[in-house]
């Protein structure tokens, strides 16, 4: 199960925002009663995913994100799996087109 994260205040801008979120959002911060899981590392690195509902089996799945800042530009994806020591984490494995 998806823990909530939470992040300080500090840190870099995106750190905090949902992926997904529209850049001109007055707050792309998680909301209450969802589950995030943290984006570590990569082109998405702190960012949080909105895995509210996924089934056990998908959490354990790698994911496949699109972004343009990855290493393919648009039309890419950011491949994250999830840490199995810490199930609110999902670590950058690759991107890929």
């Amino acid at each position: 199960m998806a823990a909530a994260i939470l992040v300080n205040m500090d840190e870099q801008l995106m750190r905090g925002r949902v992926y997904g979120s529209d850049h001109d959002d007055p707050d792309p911060g998680p909301r209450p009663g969802r589950d995030y899981a943290e984006l570590v590392g990569g082109p998405l690195d702190g960012l949080l995913l909105d895995v509210t509902g996924w089934t056990a089996h998908r959490l354990a799945e790698e994911t496949a994100l699109p972004t343009e800042i990855g290493r393919y530009g648009p039309g890419g994806r950011s491949v994250y799996a999830p840490r199995p020591s810490a199930p609110g984490k999902r670590d950058w494995r690759h991107d890929t087109p």
